[in-house]
C-alpha cells in the first residue's frame, strides 16, 4: 500500500488540446475544417464540391480559359484540373473548345446548366461568406485575408 500512497495523483483534463494549441498549423487545420463543414452544409442541395465551385466561377469569369491556365489560376495540378473539368462537362455544364490561337490548347465556356447552376452556387456562396465574416469586423476581414494570402501566395 505504500506504493499507492507515493503514486501521483491523476492530473486534471482540462478539456484543452495542450502544447499543439500554440501550434499555428494546428489552428489552421480547425479554421479549415469549420469553414469547410459549414461550406458542405450550404452547398448539400447543390451537389457541387468548393472545387467545381471555383472552376464554374472563373470559367464565366473568363469564358475562353484554358485548362492549363485554370489549373494556374486556382493553383491546382492539371490532372486534378481535368478531372474536375470532365465531371462537369459529364453534368453538361461546362464545355470545351478549340482556341483559335493555338488547336493545342482547349479553351472551356459554361453551358446554360453551369450558368444555372452559378447562380444557385453563387446565392449559397453569399451565405456561406456571410457566416464567415460575421465573425470579424471589416478591417479584421481584410487583415486576415492578407495574412492567409501570404500562405497560399
Amino acid at each position: 500500500m505504500i506504493l499507492a500512497e507515493q503514486a501521483e495523483p491523476p492530473i486534471e483534463d482540462d478539456g484543452g488540446v495542450g502544447a499543439i494549441g500554440d501550434i499555428l498549423g494546428f489552428h489552421i487545420r480547425l479554421a479549415h475544417g469549420a469553414v469547410y463543414r459549414h461550406f458542405t452544409e450550404t452547398f448539400d442541395h447543390l451537389d457541387l464540391t468548393q472545387k467545381q465551385v471555383s472552376v464554374l466561377w472563373l470559367i464565366d469569369d473568363h469564358p475562353g480559359i484554358a485548362q492549363t491556365d485554370l489549373a494556374r489560376r486556382l493553383q491546382m495540378d492539371r490532372a486534378t484540373v481535368m478531372a474536375i473539368v470532365n465531371r462537369l462537362q459529364a453534368r453538361d455544364f461546362l464545355e470545351r473548345g478549340k482556341s483559335t490561337g493555338d488547336q493545342r490548347r482547349q479553351t472551356l465556356a459554361l453551358r446554360p446548366a453551369g450558368k444555372a447552376a452559378l447562380v444557385e452556387a453563387r446565392k449559397a456562396i453569399l451565405e456561406h461568406e456571410a457566416w464567415l465574416k460575421s465573425r470579424f469586423n471589416k478591417r479584421e476581414i481584410k487583415q486576415l485575408i492578407a495574412l492567409l494570402a501570404r500562405i497560399h501566395g
